[in-house]
């Protein structure tokens, strides 16, 4: 049976993207929230790489995510620095909360983990509705540049106590009317030679046009909409290969 963001994929995300951890983004990210003295709500927040920086920051950030793993890791470093946001689990096109925030915010892709184009319009639109008059969603998306069916990948990581988790990816699907790709990654644990622990994960990612982001997101009522390119704030992109975050203003 499959998984998703389970034990050893959460533990391999808080190895590989550590707490501060940045692309560029967490410095854009807290430049972009910097006048923000309402509250923020950072969707798929996984372990707290963004949002802790974004807490230690001032900012007034609380978050969700799918994944009870995840968010057991987050909670955790978030205890060890004093920390004590509001975190819950749901999902990006179903959390209903009675709150409307300043800004929410999504970095680094994750939004594109909702392969499904019906759900990733009705996240949208979910949060639309959970922003206040001339709130903001800022969003990174990136582009597929380096499809290649069956083609193994490996990484390694190695823990605290000498264990060693490698992980085996490979896309097994491409659907380019639907715009989406499906791995499949392969987690095992190893100690002093000896398999502790596998685990399988199917792991789908969607693409999207940057134009076509645009008319979704004015088509829901967004407006004032930005596009960045990486993490150069109204640099538009040029390059497949770049990173894009977009940024609207919810005016109701």
């Amino acid at each position: 049976m499959f998984s998703y963001y389970s034990n050893l994929s959460s533990e391999v995300y808080d190895l590989d993207k550590p707490i501060g951890h940045s692309f560029g983004d967490i410095e854009f990210y807290l430049e972009r929230l910097a006048t923000s003295t309402g509250k923020i709500l950072e969707p798929a927040v996984g372990t707290g790489r963004m949002l802790i920086p974004l807490l230690e920051n001032g900012l007034d950030v609380e978050g969700f995510d799918v994944s009870s793993e995840m968010l057991t890791i987050c909670r955790d470093h978030c205890g060890k620095r004093g920390l004590n946001p509001k975190l819950f689990t749901a999902s990006m096109q179903d959390f209903q909360v009675d709150q409307k925030y300043e800004a929410i915010i999504l970095a680094s892709g994750t939004f594109l983990l909702l392969h499904k184009r019906d759900d990733s319009l009705k996240a949208l639109t979910n949060f639309y509705h959970h922003l206040a008059d001339g709130g903001r969603i800022i969003f990174d998306i990136f582009l597929q540049t380096d499809i290649e069916l069956g083609k193994a990948h490996t990484k390694t990581w190695k823990c605290e106590n000498g264990d060693v988790i490698t992980l085996e990816t490979k896309i097994t699907q491409v659907d380019y009317i639907h715009q989406y790709t499906v791995s499949h990654n392969r987690y095992e644990k190893w100690r002093n030679g000896v398999l502790q622990q596998t685990e399988l994960e199917r792991f789908p990612l969607r693409w999207y046009g940057v134009e076509e982001i645009k008319l979704i997101l004015q088509t829901i009522g967004f407006n004032d909409i930005t596009i960045s390119t990486n993490y150069k704030y109204g640099k538009y992109p040029t390059q497949a290969d770049q990173s894009i975050t977009f940024e609207a203003v919810a005016k109701k």
